[in-house]
């Protein structure tokens, strides 16, 4: 139990750019998470490049993050929004290139379906961006056959963050 009362959780947060630097974005992105009052980041993947995935534009950086957090699923979420928005995210269409994405994908071990947010992330065992980054910090929260299934998906590691 934290200071504040409220359990701590451990979550997992998918971040990506394809505009501007993209690389400087995200780390950018991460330092802010880590300022969020009631988050610790925990650790972080290394930067990858990937093609997009049912979007065009040029290629994406992704990375997963590891936090601990005292915030609850929608407060989270809203704090995450609020990273994005200081980075001059826009939603002109959906899967639009973008300064910046920030995806909660997993929230401890909540299932949330709610109209707002849906935790696992509804797509990420489809996507290599978000398994690869996760497997390299979490490996016991990607499958193998979840890895084998998105192997065709073109993903090469840049640097550590």
């Amino acid at each position: 139990m934290a200071a504040s009362g409220r359990p701590e959780v451990r979550a997992f947060v998918g971040l990506g750019a394809n505009l501007g630097d993209a690389a400087q974005t995200l780390r950018s992105a991460l330092d802010s998470l880590g300022r969020v009052a009631g988050v610790r980041l925990y650790r972080s993947s290394s930067l990858y490049r990937t093609s997009p995935v049912g979007a065009s534009g040029p290629d994406f950086v992704n990375a997963v993050a590891e936090v601990v957090t005292t915030l609850t699923a929608p407060a989270l979420l809203s704090a995450l929004q609020a990273i994005e928005s200081a980075a001059g995210r826009e939603r002109p269409y959906r899967n639009a290139p973008r300064t910046l994405d920030l995806d909660l994908l997993l929230y401890g071990s909540a299932r949330i379906d709610s109209a707002h947010l849906t935790v696992p992330h509804p797509r990420m065992h489809e996507r290599a961006f978000v398994l690869v980054p996760l497997a390299e910090i979490a490996p016991e929260r990607v499958p193998g056959d979840a890895l084998a299934r998105v192997q065709a998906q073109a993903v090469e590691r840049l640097d550590p963050t």
